[in-house]
């Protein structure tokens, strides 16, 4: 591989609690199990590291009990950290329900990763090849989102950038949202996720996932992939038909960070030349794999996912012809 994956999203701390089910409003009820862990874009840069990516993170971390969880995480994993700790705020964290259905609920503060600056982003040297990842929720606090969106028309045309909406998209500013997809050459999106981007563009009035998928990807004149958890995904670039990449049927017992395994994963295969599809394929079964353990950063080891790929052995593979979005001029 000759580009990294530069993620200037927010690496934080998960305090993940397995519950029965979600208390309603004022009730209580007793955790089964809990993990404290890196979590948060931590996920997804775990996820490119085991699939063979280099790995940068450029965005900030504080100093304290959290910051320092993230970064010995980072260090494990071999992720690239360019920037110093803020030393006024430790790293935020984020509390994680998973109920007996394996479906999670979030609740997440912000610490020192909501001060991100475009030095920071500068720290990161982006060159051709990479691929810079961006996600919502790194959209979200202002200040993250002025650096990000003032940074963003500096980075190299011959790099692609890949928003991950996350369910924060349909709160980002207007002004913000612009700006990025100005940018932006590849959006990935769960299907809720899909559904509010394609409200958002006021496009169409198609409802399933692969007409909302081609629509969107037309409006935004991007690569969209839309997840649809059992049913796989579709992939649609502006003016191809959208295609269905099924998924690997697995026995789900934590879906928390299977949305990141995927992202990172097809991260990692752009970064290392793979096809598109095929980057989506082997990003569907490092999923599948994920949902089957506990914790967010469940993302396979690359060979496991070379291995249910291969085993998998699909008797309809997806249709050619759908190239990612070429980096903008």
């Amino acid at each position: 591989m000759t580009g990294r994956v530069v993620h200037v999203g927010q690496a934080i701390v998960d305090l993940v609690m397995s519950v029965d089910e979600v208390p309603a409003a004022g009730q209580d009820v007793f955790a089964s199990s809990y993990t404290l862990t890196a979590g948060g874009g931590f996920n997804v840069m775990a996820a490119a590291r085991r699939d063979g990516a280099e790995v940068v993170y450029a965005g900030a971390h504080g100093t304290g009990r959290f910051g320092d969880i993230v970064r010995a995480a980072m260090a494990d994993e071999g992720v690239v950290v360019v920037n110093a700790a803020e030393t006024q705020l430790d790293t935020g964290f984020c509390v994680a329900l998973v109920d007996a259905a394996a479906e999670r609920t979030f609740v997440s503060t912000v610490g020192a990763e909501g001060e991100l600056d475009v030095r920071h982003l500068d720290e990161a040297h982006v060159r051709e090849g990479d691929v810079v990842y961006v996600s919502g929720y790194g959209l979200y606090p202002p200040g993250n989102a002025a650096a990000i969106t003032s940074w963003l028309p500096r980075v190299p045309a011959e790099v692609m950038v890949v928003v991950d909406t996350s369910p924060m998209i349909a709160h980002v500013p207007s002004d913000v949202f612009a700006l990025v997809a100005a940018r932006a050459d590849l959006w990935t999106a769960n299907e809720e996720e899909a559904r509010a981007l394609h409200t958002r563009l006021g496009i169409g009035t198609t409802s399933d996932p692969a007409g909302i998928a081609a629509e969107t990807a037309a409006a935004l004149d991007a690569t969209v992939v839309v997840r649809v958890n059992r049913a796989g995904c579709w992939v649609a670039a502006p003016g191809t038909e959208p295609v269905h990449v099924p998924a690997i049927e697995m026995v789900p017992v934590d879906t928390n960070g299977a949305g990141d395994a995927h992202t990172g994963v097809l991260c990692a295969g752009l970064v290392a030349g793979e096809p598109l599809l095929e980057a989506v394929r082997r990003a569907a079964a490092a999923a599948a794999i994920a949902v089957t353990r506990r914790g967010p950063a469940t993302s396979p080891l690359r060979g496991e996912i070379d291995e249910l790929v291969q085993s998998a052995g699909r008797a309809e593979q997806p249709g050619e012809g759908v190239s990612p979005t070429p980096a903008r001029s």
